[in-house]
């Protein structure tokens, strides 16, 4: 008799102990469940002059954040994107930042284009020491502690490339670009460093964001037919300007354009007869023969169609959440100073290779690479930089307060 009462006490033990097990699991699966999403906010224009350049970076976003999701989330919570269509201007884009961040409550920002843009948001982004990742190669001469720029500075895109066009195509140059501060910018250390080399400027023109009549810059260039083009013109303008000189009769192997806005997505809106032969840097393309980038490549096309392409801020928007996702996962947080100190600490193998965040500016060490345009709208790589190259926002031949106080001077340059 004492025998069966103490297996019948010991089988009661179990039935609680298996009891309290399974309790604790539903506690914890109700905890999880009960976890709100993370949010984070996509800063892109959907509409105007930029959303040719825009929109596919929104998608670029979306896989990552999904990749994401698929793999757990955030240490068990889902992340939800808010997408704010800019209007292709830069004033409402800072709106919705502002709301972004103080009505939907979003941990991230991701987005912008123009520099116009990104100085608009930069303003907002400070004053809550907020954070955004900003995916576009620009002008340089700047850095925040709240922004981490995941496109190429200055001397990872626009000072190699025209270094490799004197050497490569001749001395006589002609710059064409947007009125704003990134053409206005780029432009002038693209004349410095190319008069420093005993190169000749022919001439410069800057037009309106969105302007459609090129046909009298067309005609310029033929009748000055310099060695190369840098064609700093930002959004739908490129599209216009290459059908010009198609009209005008400009083909690449007569006055070879080199440009600093136009990748694959623009190749195939605008249509690749129009710029095959032309040359443009970028620190990622499409066709890159590595597996990373062709496992990215797939995954891309799987999910929004096999007739899509890829190019260099869409990949740079896509780096940008998985720096941001790798961060918050490592820390199990989303306090956005320990997410700050930890992501300037970041390295990833992305599909355009090893890249990895810069401590002190907040900018990526980079690649820079040349690609020459193919008629099927993919690039082939005539240069790449033997290692990725230390960003440098304010490139050495200046000092910083040289450098803000030359830009301030530049006509269409926001004060």
């Amino acid at each position: 008799m004492p025998v069966l009462v103490l297996v019948l006490v010991l089988v009661l033990v179990l039935v609680l102990v298996l009891v309290l097990v399974l309790v604790l699991v539903l506690v914890l699966v109700l905890r999880d469940r009960a976890k709100p999403n993370i949010k984070i906010g996509v800063l892109h224009s959907l509409s105007g002059t930029m959303a040719l350049n825009e929109t596919p970076l929104v998608d670029a976003v979306r896989l990552a954040v999904e990749e994401a999701n698929m793999s757990g989330g955030m240490n068990g919570q889902q992340i939800d994107m808010i997408v704010a269509d800019c209007r292709s201007d830069a004033a409402y884009c800072a709106q919705q930042a502002e709301q972004l961040i103080t009505r939907d409550g979003v941990q991230a920002l991701f987005g912008c284009w123009t520099s116009d843009c990104r100085k608009s948001v930069k303003t907002v982004v400070e004053k809550h020491h907020h954070l955004l990742f900003y995916p576009l190669q620009y002008e340089g001469l700047e850095q925040s502690p709240d922004i981490i720029y995941t496109g190429a500075a200055p001397n990872q895109q626009i000072i190699p490339m025209v270094l490799w066009a004197l050497q490569h195509k001749g001395k006589r140059f002609y710059l064409i670009g947007s009125d704003n501060i990134f053409p206005r910018t780029a432009n002038l250390m693209a004349r410095d460093v190319l008069l420093a080399q005993g190169a000749q400027l022919l001439g410069e023109q800057y037009l309106p964001l969105g302007a459609s009549d090129m046909a009298a810059v067309a005609r310029e260039i033929a009748v000055l037919h310099p060695d190369f083009v840098l064609n700093t013109l930002n959004g739908d303008s490129n599209l216009h300007f290459f059908r010009a000189l198609h009209e005008a009769g400009i083909g690449a192997e007569k006055i070879p354009v080199f440009s600093t806005s136009i990748a694959e997505v623009g190749l195939a809106a605008m249509g690749a007869d129009l710029t095959a032969g032309h040359y443009a840097a970028w620190n990622y393309f499409q066709s890159l023969d590595n597996a990373e980038n062709k496992a990215f490549v797939e995954r891309f096309k799987q999910r929004f169609g096999r007739n899509r392409v890829l190019d260099d801020p869409m990949e740079a928007a896509y780096v940008g959440v998985k720096l941001w996702v790798n961060t918050v996962r490592s820390l199990d947080t989303t306090d956005l100073k320990q997410v700050k100190t930890i992501l300037a600490q970041q390295t990833l193998l992305a599909p355009e290779g090893i890249v990895a965040v810069d401590y002190e500016t907040g900018h990526l060490w980079k690649t820079p690479l040349i690609g020459k345009a193919r008629p099927d709208g993919q690039f082939d790589v005539v240069w790449k930089s033997p290692q990725p190259v230390h960003p440098a926002p304010f490139p050495f031949y200046r000092s910083r307060v040289e450098w803000i106080a030359v830009q301030q001077t530049l006509p269409g340059v926001r004060r």
